[in-house]
């Protein structure tokens, strides 16, 4: 079933029960949150909801994967083609990783659920490597480490990638949390998210972090 064969009905279904199982994940945690509760949890009669839409779990999980990425991939291939061609430094390579995720995430507004449940997925033994995939198979990743060859050293860029994911996932998810917990002021997110992708920038790039 594809998507133009959908009806309305069907859609506004599909995306309340991704809205919800996101939310559910993040709060409680993969393993915590079974497909029955998901559909519940969403209003729906239907016990069978999410094997209806998604056919099981992983394939719901791995459609608000693919939802978000998409939105993230439109940013990162703009930046990206806005490159110079003939060199490409370290620091740009970083920020064109980074910082199309952290506006992803100001977009989103507080409260928010894809850092803490992305954090989830990246670790889940059944989705590491669809998510790890998803997210380096993309234009944007693919040119990048193209115009990064001419300039780059090669191992010294996969070795700070594998970091900078690491760092990026996790820290987002943390400040995810922060914000809507009120540990940070929700009034300054978007300061907070910026300041976060100049931070991962500096530390995976080597620079000073600067106090603030």
């Amino acid at each position: 079933m594809t998507i133009s064969t959908l009806s309305t009905r069907s859609l506004l279904v599909r995306n309340k029960l991704i809205r919800t199982a996101e939310r559910l994940y993040a709060e409680r945690g993969l393993a915590s949150v079974s497909v029955r509760s998901i559909g519940v949890a969403a209003g729906q009669r239907n016990k069978s909801a999410v094997q209806y839409h998604f056919a099981g779990r992983d394939e719901l999980i791995k459609e608000i994967v693919s939802r978000h990425l998409t939105a993230i991939e439109r940013r990162r291939l703009a930046m990206v083609t806005a490159l110079d061609a003939d060199g490409v430094s370290l620091d740009e390579r970083t920020a064109c990783l980074i910082m199309p995720t952290i506006e992803h995430h100001i977009e989103l507004g507080t409260p928010s659920w894809y850092g803490r449940f992305l954090a989830q997925a990246f670790v889940d033994p059944a989705l590491r490597e669809f998510t790890m995939a998803a997210h380096l198979d993309t234009p944007s990743v693919r040119l990048l480490n193209e115009l990064c060859r001419q300039t780059c050293d090669l191992e010294l860029i996969m070795r700070r990638s594998s970091m900078l994911r690491q760092c990026a996932v996790h820290m987002c998810a943390e400040l995810e949390y922060d914000l809507a917990t009120g540990r940070v002021d929700p009034t300054g997110a978007e300061a907070s998210w910026r300041r976060l992708g100049d931070d991962l920038i500096a530390a995976v790039c080597g620079h000073s972090i600067s106090v603030r």
